[in-house]
């Protein structure tokens, strides 16, 4: 069985940092596009960034971009988020998801993905 294992997350005050980990067993996650996605209480799941397997182009919501940064270390088979000026409404459940779509369009959707991992929860709050 494909596992994804997120790792990194807690609770840090808002405009702090955290680096998310994503690593795998069983499979190398350079042939795949790997997405980070959330999903805070009571709301659905959202794309929150994604590199794509082909070209290692990246791409991010709108809310995150230039704050949020995704990288792959193939030496350590891991994509990391590095996440800086952390804000309340970045409160949720963080998911890394794999795919093997070279879509770039469906780079950020949670219906492309073909593995997830289990999440590791961010809580931003003083």
């Amino acid at each position: 069985q494909l596992q994804l294992v997120e790792s990194g997350g807690g609770l840090v005050q808002p405009g702090g940092s955290l680096r998310l980990s994503c690593a795998a067993s069983e499979f190398t996650l350079d042939k795949y596009a790997i997405g980070w996605f959330r999903q805070a209480p009571g709301k659905g799941r959202e794309g929150v960034a994604c590199i794509m397997s082909i070209d290692d182009n990246t791409y991010y919501r709108p809310s995150v971009k230039g704050r949020f940064t995704i990288s792959r270390d193939d030496a350590k088979n891991t994509v990391f988020l590095q996440m800086s000026n952390l804000k309340p409404e970045d409160t949720a459940n963080y998911y890394c998801a794999a795919s093997l779509s070279t879509v770039q369009a469906q780079c950020l959707m949670d219906y492309a993905m073909n593995y997830w991992g289990k999440g590791t929860l961010v809580t931003v709050s003083s």
